[in-house]
């Protein structure tokens, strides 16, 4: 098959720009997500840097400088790849890398067109170089990581790995041509234009494949908001409710004891009328932040609505509950909250009820939970009541 590379670098050019436009457009609707804009620029960097090399046709000073400038800006493109992908990590990228292959492949490119010109020299060095930086791009991604973004993330590593690879296979065949053989960016020898067209299409696999990890981090993140409370960030009514589904089909395989615990702020409404409501909202947050303190990792604490909360135990007795409720309790009483200048210090009322006595269904447990914890409001408040009434 007959390769054009003039119309190979054209296209994939703007391509590139497109996909630069793409990612800038992205970047706009998921501001919270880091590194869209980096890989915006680098794709930029490829279109422009392609652009540039597909006016070098003959030695001449104005061509050179393109051909110069053209390869650079392709490094950069790499380099803000990398960092790109430790921003969308969240990680904090080394510079050092992405900043010595620029420098590199800017150093490298201007020995062998101005200083000694070497167009194989300047070809492998160019190859060797980017086919690094790929390198590294694949390492930063092929890493042990939970799905789904496991699935994107190892695609866009193996792309980059595929790049690498296709670089290092350029190198070598130009280093083994007959002396002579290649003669700068256009020749038409087997390996130029093969490779350019692999790489091109592997390039944009690459782009593909992050759009794919932002798809992923986006659904993630909406399935976060989703099941999380806005104002405390607790859990919500729903996630707990699709957690106890999970918990009451794991007890009917191993018939383990699931606990539910209910807990109430007492005397809230009167928080509210003597504090304000946005006081009553920074006593909610207070409890949930003492709660996650206290809790298991294993355990599920959700707001139940307005002032109540609900916490599901998996693999817990009443008895063993009781402890954790305890603990809760007095961390809150214990706790001292300032607002405007006025120190305030709440309590909370807590029911528990576990699967022994009145079955798996987490309507039930909710239901034998609230009885608990209506007689611990009745007999006094600031206290722990459990359904088997032992307390």
């Amino acid at each position: 098959m007959d390769l054009d590379i003039r119309t190979i670098i054209v296209m994939f050019a703007i391509l590139s720009l497109m996909f630069a436009g793409l990612l800038e457009l992205a970047g706009l609707q998921a501001g919270n997500i880091r590194g869209i804009r980096l890989w915006a620029i680098a794709n930029s960097c490829f279109g422009l840097g392609l652009g540039l090399a597909y006016f070098y046709t003959v030695p001449t000073p104005d061509a050179n400088w393109a051909l110069v400038t053209g390869s650079t800006l392709v490094a950069i493109g790499v380099a803000l790849q990398y960092s790109g992908i430790h921003a969308f990590k969240e990680q904090r990228s080394d510079w050092r890398l992405p900043l010595l292959l620029v420098i590199a492949v800017c150093a490298m490119n201007t020995l062998f067109v101005f200083i000694h010109p070497d167009v194989s020299a300047r070809a492998i060095a160019n190859a060797l170089l980017l086919a690094v930086g790929y390198a590294a791009c694949a390492r930063a991604l092929l890493i042990k990581i939970e799905p789904p973004l496991r699935t994107a993330y190892w695609f866009t590593g193996l792309s980059f790995a595929v790049l690498a690879l296709v670089l290092l296979a350029r190198a070598t065949a130009i280093w083994l041509a007959p002396s002579g053989m290649y003669s700068g960016l256009y020749t038409q020898i087997s390996p130029n234009p093969l490779s350019f067209f692999v790489g091109g299409i592997v390039q944009l696999f690459v782009t593909f494949g992050f759009v794919l990890m932002l798809d992923y981090r986006l659904v993630t993140e909406m399935r976060r908001l989703a099941s999380r409370d806005a104002l405390t960030g607790a859990y919500n009514r729903r996630r707990l409710e699709e957690e106890a589904v999970l918990q009451w089909a794991q007890h009917l395989r191993t018939g383990e004891i699931l606990t539910v615990m209910l807990i109430d702020i007492d005397h809230f409404k009167a928080i509210n009328d003597l504090y304000g409501h946005q006081t009553g909202d920074e006593v909610l947050r207070r409890l949930v932040a003492i709660a996650q303190a206290s809790i298991r990792a294993n355990d599920y604490f959700a707001r139940y609505g307005g002032e109540e909360f609900c916490i599901l135990l998996p693999a817990t007795t009443e008895q063993a509950a009781l402890v954790l409720a305890e603990r809760l309790r007095g961390a809150y009483e214990d706790a001292v909250m300032t607002f405007g200048g006025k120190t305030l210090k709440s309590t909370i009322s807590i029911g528990v009820a576990d699967s022994t006595g009145v079955g798996p269904e987490f309507s039930a447990l909710i239901a034998a939970a609230d009885r608990a914890l209506y007689r611990a409001k009745q007999t006094g408040r600031n206290r722990v009541a459990l359904h088997s009434g032992s307390q």
